[in-house]
């Protein structure tokens, strides 16, 4: 398994490294550089299925919660518009935390650093950083037709087994967060990767490390 996903990881990086350059595309609005569609369905593809048969793969059966819960798809043509307010919204909502918003295509991404995170070794949210998540909160359940997958990350120090496990316990110390100031829990899915996919590697001070150390948010439009 861990074979497999080092392979994996690898085409993803590879990929993302040559569409980046010749697949993007600039938002006129917000004047915000986004992975266009093609340039994303690329680094889909490369990923040989990993990411869309074991994440997206999950979101069946909250599509079901979803329409239960009463909550409609977004209508093909207006998908677009509805995630640039919605990136707009959580930019500001965001600004000056030391958050990452980053579009990809429709979705969205929130990158957010360990060290206003969580504390060292800990998963517990810190209180400096409640309030933005209130924040980030607030915009989830205001737009809420989409999914939202929580994902966990570490550096390198300690044992895989320790890192997969510590990740795990972040991203659902996020989403238990989430779920308490509002946000549907049916729309969310959570999953640690422990220090498998580093932003920097190979780590060779605190900084990278502490890169590495973050969790993300990636809100993706409920088509139906």
């Amino acid at each position: 398994m861990g074979m497999k996903l080092s392979r994996t990881m690898t085409a993803l990086t590879v990929t993302g490294a040559l569409v980046t350059t010749s697949a993007c595309t600039t938002n006129p609005e917000t004047g915000n550089r986004r992975l266009s569609n093609t340039g994303l369905g690329a680094i889909l593809g490369a990923a040989g299925g990993y990411l869309l048969g074991d994440i997206v793969g999950g979101r069946n059966s909250r599509t079901e919660q979803i329409i239960g819960a009463g909550i409609g798809a977004i209508a093909g043509g207006a998908v677009g518009r509805y995630m640039d307010q919605q990136e707009a919204d959580l930019r500001r909502a965001t600004a000056g935390t030391g958050v990452d918003v980053i579009r990809q295509g429709d979705d969205l991404v929130l990158r957010m650093p360990s060290g206003i995170t969580f504390a060292y070794n800990r998963f517990d949210v810190q209180p400096q950083f409640q309030s933005t998540l209130n924040e980030v909160a607030e915009t989830l359940s205001q737009y809420n037709q989409t999914y939202i997958d929580i994902y966990g990350h570490t550096d390198t120090t300690g044992s895989d087994a320790y890192n997969q496990r510590l990740s795990e316990q972040r991203a659902n110390s996020v989403a238990n967060y989430l779920t308490a100031r509002g946000v549907a829990r049916a729309r969310m899915a959570t999953r640690g990767f422990g220090e498998a996919e580093p932003l920097v590697a190979p780590e060779q001070s605190e900084a990278d490390r502490a890169a590495d150390r973050r969790g993300e948010i990636t809100v993706v439009p409920f088509r139906g």
